[in-house]
């Protein structure tokens, strides 16, 4: 078992409401739960067949070096990279004309 945090954002009632069968919904898109493996790859199976337009971010307690671990879908102004192994996130200018 493993802590785990979903954020969704824009994603359609019913994937929120089949999040809810196995995660706590403590504000409105953030769902938080106690998972084994095996679920937290179902319900990760379950954002890729639902996010439709929306974004969603998956961040779990993990022995890293960080000590969780993170997989995004969709688009977000923030997107993660690797840095020498290291995962952080950037950030995309709001005007992507502007640079």
């Amino acid at each position: 078992m493993g802590m785990l945090v979903v954020v969704t954002e824009a994603v359609p009632p019913r994937l929120r409401g089949r999040l809810a069968i196995w995660l706590l919904e403590v504000r409105a898109g953030v769902y938080i739960g106690d998972v084994s493996r095996r679920t937290r790859e179902m319900i990760w199976h379950q954002l890729v067949e639902g996010h439709e337009g929306g974004n969603v971010v998956m961040a779990w307690a993990s022995r890293s070096e960080t000590g969780f671990e993170f997989q995004t879908l969709g688009a977000n102004r923030r997107e993660p990279v690797d840095y020498d192994g290291l995962r952080l996130v950037s950030f995309r200018p709001q005007d992507p004309d502007a640079l």
